[in-house]
């Protein structure tokens, strides 16, 4: 992969400038990007890690979106960002569609006399990335969102909201979870 760290700085200053223009969206964007480090679904990058050169570091944009009923926002990861000619998106895999199909979700109702439905919360973020990729989530932030520091490192330990993996790796992981959890249950007397 080809150093788009200039790419990525290059949009965090742009993204500086609409701060400015807007103080809710600055407040808001800085509160989700702090929520990411607090819960430790991102880190900074240390100094050894800094200046690794072997073609396997990626910087990826993001940029703030509203959801229309909830008016919350959420930062998205732009891995079809090009910087080159070439993008994240064009090297991940997307892998199988495993989502359940309406049909298979309906018949399944029909199987028990009571039927739970749950929604996982931030579900992309509570599946990790392995160790050897993470630095191909890299993205550039502010300390504590202060505006006034320049800017720092930071890498993804978790898979993005905007990488055509994702919903494959977090579905695959639903499965796992569930089938083991099933194998469990079994052994039980």
């Amino acid at each position: 992969m080809p150093n788009n760290k200039d790419l990525a700085v290059q949009w965090a200053t742009n993204m500086k400038r609409r701060f400015q223009k807007d103080p809710k969206y600055y407040e808001d964007y800085k509160g989700f990007m702090q929520g990411l480090l607090d819960k430790g679904y991102a880190v900074p990058i240390t100094d050894e890690e800094t200046h690794r050169d072997d073609g396997k570091v990626w910087y990826v944009p993001h940029h703030g979106v509203y959801h229309p009923q909830k008016k919350k926002i959420r930062v998205v990861f732009n891995c079809a960002a090009k910087f080159k000619g070439v993008s994240l998106n064009d090297k991940l895999l997307q892998g199988p569609d495993l989502t359940n199909s309406l049909v298979g979700v309906l018949l399944r109702f029909r199987m028990e006399p009571i039927a739970l439905m749950a929604d996982i919360e931030a579900m992309f973020y509570q599946v990790r990335v392995q160790r050897e990729h993470r630095d191909l989530l890299r993205f550039v932030w502010w300390p504590d969102g202060n505006t006034d520091q320049p800017l720092r490192e930071y890498k993804m330990m978790v898979h993005l909201f905007g990488a055509v993996s994702s919903p494959s790796c977090a579905n695959y992981a639903c499965i796992k979870l569930q089938m083991t959890l099933e194998m469990v249950s079994i052994k039980e007397p």
